[in-house]
């Protein structure tokens, strides 16, 4: 009660800090203001939960739905989630430290005067919090513990069976979920930019030279696809996908204006940030490879890319060997089967665009990048082929993601006369599109500062690269002491832990928030 009548007294004797004398302090004080403020209040009396929460529970179960861990482990103990992973992917709790000086409004609480100007917070800019929030995040994963301690060798993509990969993707409400996530899988009514226009129709008429002697062949076209027709998805892969989507790094290996491309097949993007619980792993993915860049940027890149052998996550990978995606191809049977490949190339090229935006962001050019075609994307069973285009529209601070339908149609249509049009379009696409694309990321990486204060240790020193890979082992092995939180959107939550650097010690608090129960 003392306390209390000490500290009305000083607001009676004082100027009050809310009043309107605040519009000459620094930023950083009315920040504090605020949160001390909401933080001194008093508590409300404890009343029934509004109808809000019963809402967002139902949110939580609808997620739950897609993204429940088909294996789970059955000796890890169940714990309910953690408050901060509520936001976990919109503002992640991460900073490279917490204030150095004293708070304005704490010391004016105490000493009923303002602080000394030295005294003050440095003030923290909007370019700062960005830049923390696409930090490289820590992803702890039971089941990569054990594929290190196990004897078996095996790709560290976690590659799961076509049928299970696909599951959440079959349900019709997929596509309403990645609405929640701010992506839509259709046009926005601005459309695109004009010169993404452009650049569409020369894609598509661009001439390709194709390869011969193969099932595309004219006088075996039509048997080739006859056999398809009740085959499963491997076997449409096995025998036509690469004369719809051709292979970049074979193309590479005849031309070396490839060599800064790298692909996957079936692999999981586990060095991806999620969107939802379901981890992207495309039939086939193409992006760029970490030696398409120059030392320099790859050290203006790694405060956001992090520890990547081990599994660390960030923005711009896919896996840990593929930066900046761009292209993703998903491959089905039967034509109801062609929706889900849409859907899933729809979560995977959110990714990738979100990936390029985020990066553009943080140097303050993501103009240049609004409405424009960023990533491209092609379904296809053994006679029906989809291509896309990925685009975002930036309002501010509010960001969306949609699908641009390109073209649409049957190869054995009119005597396989489009046959080839995927495949000229995709090599167009490797050809006009990606080199200024890749100019474009490395422009912006170049601008990214190089004296980041995130408390970063260089590469060698997080992943060993330079010693003996075996101190992975040892990496998740201090992984599986952190404890696993499980909720209704538990791999969401688990997967976005974040971390301010690459070690495996606690992160730090974000500047200028106030820890949690205050």
């Amino acid at each position: 009660m003392a306390h209390t009548r000490a500290q009305t007294a000083a607001q009676r004797a004082l100027p009050s800090p809310t009043s309107n004398n605040q519009e000459n302090l620094p930023q950083c004080a009315k920040r504090d203001l605020r949160l001390t403020t909401r933080s001194e209040a008093p508590a409300p009396q404890e009343q029934p939960a509004p109808i809000q929460s019963k809402g967002h529970k139902r949110k939580h179960s609808i997620e739950h739905t897609f993204d429940a861990d088909p294996d789970p482990d059955p000796k890890r103990p169940r714990t309910s989630p953690s408050r901060p992973t509520e936001h976990a992917f919109s503002e992640p709790a991460i900073g490279s430290g917490a204030y150095k000086h004293t708070s304005p409004v704490a010391f004016w609480v105490k000493e009923g005067r303002w602080p000394e100007e030295h005294d003050w917070p440095e003030e923290t800019s909007e370019t700062d919090l960005t830049m923390d929030r696409l930090l490289a995040r820590k992803k702890y994963s039971p089941s990569l513990r054990k594929r290190s301690l196990s004897a078996t060798s095996t790709t560290p993509s976690d590659q799961k069976p076509r049928e299970e990969k696909s599951a959440p993707y079959r349900d019709v409400r997929y596509p309403l979920l990645l609405e929640t996530k701010g992506s839509y899988m259709d046009i926005s009514e601005l459309g695109i930019t004009n010169a993404s226009k452009h650049l569409v129709r020369d894609l598509l008429s661009g001439d390709q030279p194709v390869p011969k002697e193969t099932l595309f062949d004219d006088d075996i076209f039509v048997h080739t696809c006859r056999n398809l027709r009740n085959k499963n998805e491997a076997r449409i892969i096995q025998d036509i996908s690469r004369l719809i989507v051709p292979s970049a790094e074979s193309l590479m290996l005849r031309n070396k204006k490839y060599k800064h491309l790298v692909e996957s097949v079936n692999e999981g993007w586990n060095n991806s940030i999620p969107l939802t619980g379901t981890r992207p792993q495309p039939d086939y993915s193409v992006g760029f490879r970490r030696n398409a860049f120059t030392e320099d940027q790859l050290a203006k890149l790694s405060p956001f890319i992090g520890d990547f052998i081990a599994g660390d996550q960030s923005f711009f990978m896919a896996t840990y060997y593929m930066y900046f995606p761009f292209l993703t191809c998903e491959v089905k049977c039967g034509a109801a089967g062609l929706d889900i490949a849409d859907r899933q190339n729809a979560h995977s090229m959110t990714l990738a665009v979100r990936g390029i935006v985020e990066l553009f962001r943080a140097v303050n050019c993501e103009d240049k990048v609004n409405q424009k075609i960023l990533a491209f994307s092609v379904s296809h069973n053994h006679a029906s082929v989809r291509i896309y285009g990925h685009y975002p529209v930036i309002a501010g601070e509010d960001i969306k993601y949609y699908c641009h339908p390109i073209h649409s149609f049957d190869i054995t249509a009119v005597d396989g006369q489009h046959k080839w049009t995927a495949y000229r379009f995709t090599k167009n696409v490797y050809d006009i599109w990606m080199p200024k694309h890749f100019e474009d990321i490395c422009s912006a990486i170049d601008q990214l500062p190089s004296n980041l204060d995130l408390d970063v240790p260089p590469l060698s020193e997080a992943t060993g690269l330079s010693q003996n890979l075996g101190n992975l082992m040892r990496s998740d092995a201090r992984c599986a002491s952190i404890p696993d939180e499980r909720g209704s959107l538990s791999s969401n939550a688990e997967q976005q832990a974040v971390t301010p650097g690459t070690s495996f010690s606690e992160p730090k608090r974000r500047r200028g928030l106030v820890p949690e129960g205050l």
